[in-house]
């Protein structure tokens, strides 16, 4: 499984792979939905000139270590690729689900479902549960109006709309 997270290590792309398929693969299935970003931290198997070059020309600042056999290493941040940790802990999350972990589901379609499903509730329904504790605290506890509510709402929009784009 190949993830693409947000800063905070909530996934945002799932591409599913064959246990002995190269990091390639998927760096290059996942490399046109990449969302606008600073850096990239990725681990050595994605380690290729032409990925690199790809996120270079996407504005992206590649953090990668280079592979133990490149000739000439390319120097990486290793302040900035320790925050790839937060990827690792994503990846942990989701096996907490016996399910995923085991690898229960023999169709790929179905497993992949079961990721997202995990992810939804995990990662995302935690923002949703807080968008209801803002509109609540507006609307109980500070006496707003309803036209008050509704600027709420629309500033939580993002959140609910992170829901839409990670379900369709």
């Amino acid at each position: 499984m190949h993830v693409v997270t947000d800063a905070a290590g909530r996934p945002i792309r799932m591409y599913p792979s064959a246990g002995q398929t190269s990091d390639y693969i998927g760096a290059a299935a996942l490399l046109s939905t990449l969302p606008k970003a600073k850096a990239l931290p990725a681990d050595r198997g994605c380690d290729a000139d032409w990925f690199r070059n790809a996120l270079i020309a996407r504005d992206i600042q590649p953090c990668i270590p280079s592979r133990k056999n490149r000739k000439v290493a390319i120097p990486h941040d290793p302040t900035l690729y320790k925050t790839r940790h937060k990827i690792e802990n994503m990846f942990a999350r989701l096996k907490d689900w016996r399910r995923i972990a085991t690898r229960q589901d023999r169709c790929a379609d179905i497993f992949v479902s079961a990721c997202a499903l995990a992810a939804v509730v995990m990662f995302w329904l935690g923002d949703l549960t807080l968008a209801a504790i803002i509109i609540y605290w507006n609307r109980k506890l500070l006496g707003n109006t309803v036209e008050d509510h509704s600027r709420v709402v629309l500033d939580c929009s993002p959140i609910l709309l992170a829901h839409v784009s990670l379900l369709g």
